[in-house]
């Protein structure tokens, strides 16, 4: 299944194209050559790039990316999103993916920012949002795109500039990531949001599961002593974990040691067999098949012409 922008985003692109250019001169300023940057802002962080990335392995914490400048390509076991100006993308729990920019260049750089969301505050925020309100269970991976309108890149905006002020992000830094936490809750992906962070849904007990196994992804997975961690039988955990993730949890443990697997033979001077062992894997012949079978080419093959363009494992 692939999500990608539609004649609706076209006109909100267009809509919010003055909030995005003041933007876009403040990113790119701010982080100079290309690469990711954080700002004085735990949790925020900006990225610029001067041209398109081949695939790469991101874990998106609990947060939303939104796109100043760019096209990009997001993929979640068999869902892919492909995203741009007109939407921002929202990661309800820890996921493992596969990113790529699309479109950047040198005159037109790809610039974006990632934001990480305090889930203790969205909670705060639904129940002061949803007093009176009941949501049925809607279901769906804990990833979605919706739509980045002018009050959310506003919001955005008013939360760049106070960058600037320190005194004023210390005291106003919250209420406008609040807001921002608003914005999500009301638009269309925002029952999905609610469903993933509300204590007490099975939403929330597989994201238990979740957050224990991105913890511990070099054990062993026993899925009766992980059914029995997030209060659920094992076929019920096996649903509502493939539901939010698109993936079993066996399948989310394999992404995420190759995930790190790569990661490490991009950033550090190890060989594959080293790699697998680092990330849990008792065969090298194991790991190299899985290796192969999730990025198109054995773990040397595959990071050697990514080292030589400089590419990471981080994409934001």
């Amino acid at each position: 299944m692939i999500h990608e922008p539609d004649q609706t985003d076209h006109r909100r692109r267009k809509e919010t194209e003055p909030i995005r250019a003041s933007l876009a001169q403040r990113v790119a300023a701010f982080v100079g050559n290309d690469g990711e940057r954080a700002t004085a802002l735990p949790g925020l962080s900006f990225a610029k790039l001067t041209a398109p990335t081949p695939p790469a392995s991101y874990l998106y914490d609990p947060s939303i990316s939104m796109i100043i400048r760019g096209r990009k390509r997001v993929r979640l076991g068999g869902t892919t999103y492909v995203y741009d100006e007109s939407r921002f993308l929202l990661t309800a729990v820890n996921l493992p993916t596969v990113t790529e920019v699309l479109e950047a260049s040198a005159a037109a750089p790809y610039l974006s920012l990632l934001m990480r969301l305090d889930l203790q505050a969205a909670r705060q925020v639904i129940a002061e949002v949803d007093t009176h309100e009941a949501h049925m269970p809607v279901g769906g991976t804990a990833m979605a795109t919706g739509p980045a309108t002018l009050e959310l890149f506003d919001a955005i905006r008013r939360l760049v500039d106070l960058l600037d002020k320190p005194k004023d992000l210390a005291h106003l830094g919250a209420l406008i990531q609040r807001e921002v936490i608003y914005r999500i809750l009301t638009s269309p992906v925002g029952a999905r949001f609610r469903e993933a962070v509300l204590l007490g849904t099975q939403s929330q007990r597989t994201a238990k599961a979740i957050a224990w196994l991105r913890e511990n992804y070099t054990q062993p997975l026993r899925l009766e002593a992980l059914a029995e961690l997030a209060g659920m039988g094992v076929s019920t955990l096996h649903h509502h974990f493939r539901a939010m993730t698109a993936m079993s949890p066996l399948q989310y443990q394999k992404h995420l040691r190759l995930h790190e697997a790569r990661r490490i033979l991009l950033g550090e001077n190890v060989d594959a067999v080293t790699a697998a062992v680092r990330v849990g894997y008792e065969s090298a012949s194991q790991f190299n098949r899985e290796y192969r079978r999730m990025f198109g080419a054995p773990p040397i093959r595959d990071v050697t012409p990514l080292r030589t363009l400089g590419a990471t494992c981080r994409s934001i």
